[in-house]
């Protein structure tokens, strides 16, 4: 049998109505100052503990977030979470943490699970969703946050929030700096398909190699799972289907690693014979051999930067929606100097 304290024994200790503790409890008015002292005194003796469920359906509040990444073993993810969940602790929210595993059906569920849990928004993280699910997903929602995703249409675009990284102009950053160095045929492995930072990057590689003049070669660009093995895989089938290029530029700092590997295998040294450089500054790419040249991401501030977004949309910000745009560095090491 459960020793919990109840209400109904708050109330019988101190002589009031059940309604009177709930007053108590919640901060309403309806009490006196000297009977709200009585009922907390009575409280701490007894060492009551208000049920967070009872006390959601008072307040319509629990205190809650929800908050879903495609990958959480992506160093990049786990500091996005890091920043949402800081800031999200000192206003007083608990998050819930929903990894899909890149699967759009995972997402769907964690989303649903997320709604019947009542949390009181939800941030969204480089979603796999097509937009009319999304749109639908966000429709029933209290109060949702966009990261590193925006919508094509620029109606429906206007309506949502988002925080983004310029993704396009860290891409030119990188590309940019591997022309500079003379290269010029440069390969692109470009992540997902259904990913909205790798069709960013996408743009900024195609703008830099067109702004030098070079031909567009679709065939230099390799779709590709975002991680090292994924690297790997795409990087080893493009170098030796198109032995011309000299440089790779990654979707990621994973992919960057992959890259490194497979350079190897087919006997291209780096930064020698083939120039790689990533996106992200995760922690790894300063500690593998060579080091990776790559975009520095602001991970820790576009999470806190979404959970202060989503904070403002709960409490009835009457303004427009927010799309804040987070710049990247360009970090030069040794796989492209």
């Amino acid at each position: 049998m459960s020793n919990r304290i109840t209400m109904a024994e708050v109330a019988r200790q101190a002589g009031v109505s059940i309604m009177t503790v709930s007053r108590a409890v919640n901060g309403k008015d309806g009490i006196s100052h000297a009977t709200r002292l009585h009922i907390l005194e009575v409280i701490k003796s007894l060492g009551y503990r208000p049920s967070g469920i009872a006390r959601s359906l008072a307040t319509q509040r629990t205190l809650t977030l929800g908050l879903v990444v495609p990958d959480i073993t992506n160093p990049f993810f786990s500091e996005v979470t890091r920043g949402v969940e800081q800031l999200a602790h000192q206003h007083g929210y608990h998050v819930f943490l929903g990894n899909t595993e890149e699967d759009p059906q995972r997402e769907l569920g964690l989303i649903q699970s997320f709604e019947e849990k009542r949390v009181d928004g939800l941030i969204l993280c480089s979603s796999r969703l097509e937009e009319d699910s999304l749109l639908e997903i966000i429709a029933r929602l209290p109060a949702a946050v966009l990261i590193n995703r925006r919508l094509t249409q620029p109606e429906q675009d206007a309506a949502v929030d988002s925080v983004i990284i310029d993704e396009t102009g860290g891409a030119e950053l990188a590309v940019r700096h591997l022309l500079s160095r003379g290269h010029t045929a440069i390969g692109f492995l470009a992540g997902p398909p259904t990913s909205f930072s790798g069709r960013g990057r996408l743009l900024g590689y195609q703008r830099a190699m067109q702004s030098h003049g070079i031909d567009f070669h679709p065939g230099w660009i390799a779709p590709c799972h975002p991680s090292v093995e994924g690297g790997q895989q795409a990087a080893g089938q493009l170098l030796e289907a198109h032995p011309e290029l000299t440089a790779l530029f990654c979707y990621n700092d994973l992919v960057a690693v992959g890259a490194l590997h497979a350079s190897s295998r087919v006997h291209r040294a780096v930064p020698h014979d083939l120039a790689v450089v990533g996106y992200d500054d995760i922690p790894l790419a300063a500690l593998v051999s060579p080091s990776l040249t790559t975009c520095r991401s602001p991970r820790l501030v576009l999470g806190s930067r979404a959970v202060e977004v989503l904070i403002q949309r709960m409490q009835g910000c009457p303004g427009g929606c927010e799309h804040q745009v987070l710049p990247v560095e360009l970090i030069i090491r040794h796989s492209a100097p």
